[in-house]
This record gives C-alpha cells, sequence and structure tokens, in this order.
C-alpha cells in the first residue's frame, strides 16, 4: 500500500427517483475513461442513493405536531423539519444551541437524525436516511460486479459531526464487499508491546477520503478508491455501530 488514490467519477446528472443509479455511475465511468478493478472501493454519498430510492419529503405535506412546534420554537427551525426528524429517530440525544441530536432507528447518533436539506431540490423537500443503507450498498455493489466483472467494494457515506472535534467528517453509514474494521488485536508493535484494542474504522477512513474529491458543492456524489487492501468479508455498516452495554456515554 505504497499508494492510494482516490478518483472523483464526474458528470453524474441530477438524480431523481427511481433513476438506475448503477447505471448512471457506470455511464459516468465510461465516459471518464476509468475502468473499475478488482479491489476497488466504490464510496458513494447518501444524498444520491436517497434521491434514487425516493426518500424524499415535501415539508408541505408534514403537519407537525404540538411537541415538534414547541421544539422548532427552542432551536430556531422550520416546525415541519422537527416533525420529520422525530419520526425519523428512536430517542433524543440532546437538544441545546439550536442543534437536534437523535439516535436513528439504524443506530446511527447524529444531527437531526440525517434529514437534510442540502443539495434536494427547489421547493421545501428533505432527504432522509436510506431505509437500509448496508442493503442500498449491497444492490449497488451487485449491480457494479454484473456490469464489469470486478470485485468491488461499495461504501455509503454521510456526513457526521464528532463529539469533541470541530468540523464534520464523512462516516460509512452503508457497507458491502468488505470489513469496515481492521482489527490489529493479537498483533504486536515492532517493539513487542502486544495490542489488545486496536480496531481501525478503515470503513470510516475511507468515507472520509472520499470527502476530499466529492466535497459539498463540486456536484460529484460518486469516488473511486484504488490501492487500498481493505480487509475481505462480508461485513455491514452496522458493525461500527457501538452496542448500548459498551458505550460509556449513554
Amino acid at each position: 500500500m505504497g499508494e492510494v488514490r482516490v478518483i472523483g467519477v464526474e458528470g453524474i446528472p441530477e438524480v431523481r427517483p427511481g433513476d438506475d443509479l448503477v447505471g448512471l455511475i457506470l455511464a459516468a465511468l465510461d465516459r471518464q475513461g476509468l475502468r473499475l478493478e478488482d479491489g476497488d472501493v466504490v464510496v458513494v454519498t447518501q444524498k444520491v442513493v436517497s434521491k434514487a430510492e425516493g426518500r424524499i419529503v415535501d415539508l408541505t405535506t408534514v403537519e407537525p405536531s404540538a411537541f415538534a412546534r414547541n421544539v422548532a420554537g427552542r432551536t430556531g427551525k422550520d416546525p415541519r423539519h422537527v416533525e420529520v426528524i422525530l419520526r425519523e429517530s428512536v430517542r433524543v440525544v440532546r437538544m441545546d444551541r439550536g442543534v437536534i441530536i437523535t439516535e436513528t432507528r439504524h443506530g446511527f447518533v447524529c444531527a437531526n437524525a440525517g434529514v437534510d436539506a442540502s443539495n434536494v431540490g427547489p421547493g421545501p423537500l428533505v432527504t432522509l436516511l436510506p431505509e437500509d443503507p448496508d442493503a442500498s450498498a449491497a444492490r449497488i455493489r451487485a449491480g457494479l460486479m454484473a456490469a464489469t466483472g470486478a470485485d468491488v467494494a461499495v461504501i455509503i457515506s454521510d456526513t457526521f459531526g464528532r463529539p469533541w472535534r470541530e468540523g464534520i467528517t464523512n462516516v460509512a453509514i452503508g457497507v458491502a464487499g468488505m470489513l469496515p474494521i481492521r482489527s490489529y488485536v493479537g498483533l504486536h508493535d515492532p517493539y513487542g508491546y502486544p495490542l489488545r484494542v486496536s480496531n481501525v474504522a478503515v470503513a470510516d477512513e475511507l468515507a472520509s477520503a472520499a470527502e476530499l474529491v466529492t466535497g459539498k458543492l463540486l456536484q460529484v456524489p460518486v469516488a473511486v478508491i484504488k490501492g487500498y487492501d481493505y480487509p475481505r468479508g462480508e461485513g455491514r455498516a452496522r458493525m461500527l455501530v457501538r452496542p448500548a452495554e459498551r458505550d460509556l456515554f449513554r
């Protein structure tokens, strides 16, 4: 792994509900002269996956509850947006300073349950996270492999904040074709020290690396990573969610 390349896939048009996302990715790869090879990682941003799967809500159709109106008054948010956030959450972790942190039904702890109004389209529209991001990643992987014959991994990425750290970064919310964690437990460092708890979230690292070429405003929703020897196996992003019994901050 002397070199890892991260390549943005350009020219993917605006994605709409029902679009063949795999077909759009393949066509863009072909126009760019980029060929998928065994061991490549294809990182797809959550927003285009959610759009293709129709995970879009028109806020004009939403009637906020009294609780949503109360929260909106405290946070300065649109009460209809708050209502959608609450519907997508299993619990509210914290509300303070205009921020709503919730736990989604997937187990993700993030701002606004992943409900996002950016880069959706005209009108009061928001996107939701995919129903099952791991299944979405598996479908995209199957389509890419069937068309190209290349054994690739697929990551669906989204932007999360981090406790104790300023700034946001991309993480993996869906994984297929790889293990999301590389374990060093049981190995020894060069000085003979045994590693007991070293598990590296490589899927998150790959998702974050891909964001360097996809960005927020570049309209490049897909990246291909070449040269990284990721841990093989049938993993899922759910493996990255820390169980409640091991969560010291719950």
